[in-house]
């Protein structure tokens, strides 16, 4: 709640939360900008997701959290997660597609919620958390897969990438 010029606790956490995010999503577009089609494919051995399951794992998973966020257990009887981790082939329109929309449903969600609602509880996997928990946990987890698909594109494009953030200096 405003008082003056004075943000909550509350309100500034949702503001922070859809900016880390955002930074997030960014990220992984700036990424996903950088590798070719047939990279988005390529898994560095059989243990390894390659960019597109992780595309496909983080859009079947932000579906499942932020649809009905508030009043829905947050794993849908509609998802199908172990299919998130299988090779699909599909093309780069349609990865992109899902991860974007994944991307809307959570920040619709977010943004939708107000400082009133941080302290409700919401359950995800029959576990109780709160909003603010819930949000945090989610933070962490896409963080680790953006993280992913930033480390893949590195390595998959090699001297051509072009840095994310202050490249390191070259000394001459």
């Amino acid at each position: 709640m405003e008082t003056g010029n004075e943000l909550s606790v509350g309100a500034v956490f949702l503001e922070s939360m859809i900016n880390r995010l955002a930074d997030y999503k960014t990220m992984g577009d700036r990424t996903l900008a950088q590798v070719s089609d047939a990279q988005l494919h390529v898994q560095p051995n059989a243990a390894s997701n390659s960019i597109a399951i992780i595309m496909q794992h983080l859009h079947g998973n932000m579906l499942s959290r932020w649809t009905a966020f508030l009043t829905e257990d947050g794993e849908k009887p509609w998802r199908e997660r172990d299919a998130e981790f299988e090779v699909q082939q599909l093309s780069r329109e349609a990865l992109l597609q899902r991860w974007n929309e994944g991307w809307s449903v959570l920040f619709n969600a977010l943004q939708a919620l107000t400082e009133h609602d941080l302290l409700k509880n919401v359950t995800i996997r029959n576990q109780s958390l709160t909003v603010v928990d819930a949000i945090n946990r989610q933070l962490a987890h896409y963080s680790a897969h953006v993280g992913q698909i930033v480390f893949l594109g590195k390595w998959l494009v090699g001297d051509n990438w072009q840095s994310l953030s202050i490249p390191k200096a070259h000394k001459a």
